[in-house]
């Protein structure tokens, strides 16, 4: 039976490599726009981030489908605060236009939350999503709450104050994303919580120059200062030696949370796990990128190729079915604590 199951596990694997390094031809802009919510998911996923494409592709259907539509939801309101598309070209907008859209997302997010839909497809996936899985509403208004920080321009002295918007960027999509993948227990929230704190660690070390450009900045302030860097002065090339040891602090912070993450991969459906196991790995690798580059970091932008990514997939099972054998870890109270809302 061990030998089936193994044998069934690698033939998966090779399934999902030759997916994930299959050509895939990149949709017409002249396809008339898709009616489903899960196909709509699955083209914005494709086109926004190659990396969670990739890592989404391994869940089973059901899961993947919601996974999609959450994924559109959050870029929607992503892009639409940043006057953006697809994460790309990224601008800084008035104070006053960027609350007026946020307050639109509000109440559009707060509509799907109820079940109603508004014949936007980003909000009905939303509305499907947060029905069929339970989630609480508190935890996509949460989501907004940390674009709320970006359009008020708040800056954070500490890493305890970077990790609050981590938490509402990121860790609240960890949160629903493992109620989407069946997670009710507390201490398997906290550890997809971490994920998501991991992740936007590792976005912040990658993106300090491109975040400041456009004047934000989610590096503590007090490392700026240590590292003798103004905060008007991030940009200035002259300081990338000082923000090359700025961001090794980042990536040093999220290990123990990747860590965590982790440690959670056990409680998991198998699939699942190796989904999130697969994206784990793949962005700390981008992080692994952004420190060996050292002050050349940010001359273009980190990311994985494909044929490290087609490796994550084939490591991530492994992972994940090693996760499952190992004694479960308690989670290091040194780390930051979600609250306990949602």
């Amino acid at each position: 039976m061990s030998a089936i199951r193994h044998t069934a596990t690698a033939d998966r694997a090779r399934r999902a490599l030759l997916r994930l390094t299959a050509t895939r031809k990149p949709p017409s802009p002249l396809t008339p726009p898709a009616v489903d919510a899960g196909s709509h998911g699955r083209q914005v996923i494709q086109a926004g981030s190659s990396s969670f494409a990739a890592a989404a592709r391994l869940f089973d259907p059901g899961t993947r489908r919601s996974t999609v539509m959450l994924y559109a939801w959050c870029r929607h309101c992503d892009d639409v605060i940043d006057g953006q598309q697809l994460g790309h070209g990224q601008r800084e907008g008035s104070r006053d236009h960027s609350l007026q859209r946020l307050q639109e997302l509000e109440t559009l997010t707060r509509r799907a939350c109820a079940g109603r839909r508004c014949g936007i497809l980003a909000f009905d996936g939303l509305a499907e999503v947060v029905r069929q899985h339970g989630i609480p509403p508190a935890l996509p208004l949460e989501h907004l709450a940390g674009f709320r920080m970006d359009v008020e321009g708040s800056r954070y002295e500490t890493l305890a104050d970077t990790l609050l918007y981590c938490y509402r960027v990121a860790g609240v999509v960890g949160l629903m994303m493992a109620r989407v993948m069946g997670a009710r227990d507390a201490a398997v929230l906290d550890r997809a919580c971490d994920l998501g704190l991991a992740f936007q660690l590792t976005n912040i070390a990658r993106d300090i120059v491109e975040d400041a450009a456009i004047g934000r900045i989610y590096v503590p302030l007090q490392w700026l200062h240590t590292a003798g860097v103004a905060a008007d002065e991030v940009c200035d090339p002259r300081h990338r030696q000082a923000l090359a040891g700025v961001a090794a602090r980042l990536l040093a912070a999220a290990d123990p949370y990747y860590a965590s993450a982790r440690a959670g991969l056990a409680a998991l459906p198998v699939r699942s796990a190796w989904s999130v196991a697969t994206a784990r790995d793949v962005y700390r690798e981008i992080g692994r990128k952004v420190h060996a580059r050292g002050p050349q970091a940010w001359d273009t932008r980190a990311r994985t190729s494909g044929a490290e990514k087609a490796w994550f997939v084939a490591r991530g099972m492994a992972v994940a079915l090693a996760m499952r054998a190992l004694p479960a870890a308690p989670r290091p109270a040194t780390l930051w604590q979600r609250p306990q809302r949602a």
